[in-house]
């Protein structure tokens, strides 16, 4: 993709089977039941998930990982921490978190085109997609047409 990536943490992760996770932010409740099943599914298999972790649902699916064992890549829609959350900081230092930037330091802002490109990279980089809940109309629908992927 780009070559100004940035990478903190473990880059050996790279090279395990990734399960991408991408999803719409406005998600009907029933998804969100079966979403909380699949990831905790996915973490006792040991399933190493890519994401922004960034929508509400996005950010439950990273709770549910972090109580495991197994990898994770959290690719950033703006430029790298400068200063890395704790949370975050602890789960790198295990060697189990591997956070990615595909922007330059000096974008510190989440923009919409910002998480285009962001999820166009976490759909190349990934061994398969889950995709729970893709709106009609949404940008998600329109990227996942536009690369291919099945919505």
């Amino acid at each position: 993709m780009k070559s100004n990536l940035t990478y903190l943490g473990n880059k050996e992760i790279l090279k395990e089977h990734k399960v991408g996770f991408l999803c719409s932010r406005k998600v009907p409740a029933e998804i969100i039941l079966k979403t909380y099943d699949w990831v905790i599914e996915q973490r006792e298999k040991g399933v190493c998930i890519i994401s922004g972790f960034h929508s509400k649902i996005e950010k439950d699916v990273f709770h549910y990982l972090l109580k495991g064992e197994q990898p994770i890549i959290l690719v950033l829609a703006r430029g790298m921490f400068k200063r890395v959350p704790a949370c975050l900081q602890k789960e790198v230092e295990k060697s189990r978190l591997l956070i990615i930037s595909p922007f330059q330091d000096s974008n510190r802002r989440m923009t919409k085109e910002n998480a285009i490109i962001r999820n166009k990279y976490i759909i190349e980089i990934s061994d398969e997609l889950k995709a729970p809940y893709v709106s009609k109309n949404g940008i998600l629908n329109k990227l996942l047409k536009e690369q291919n992927t099945i919505a």
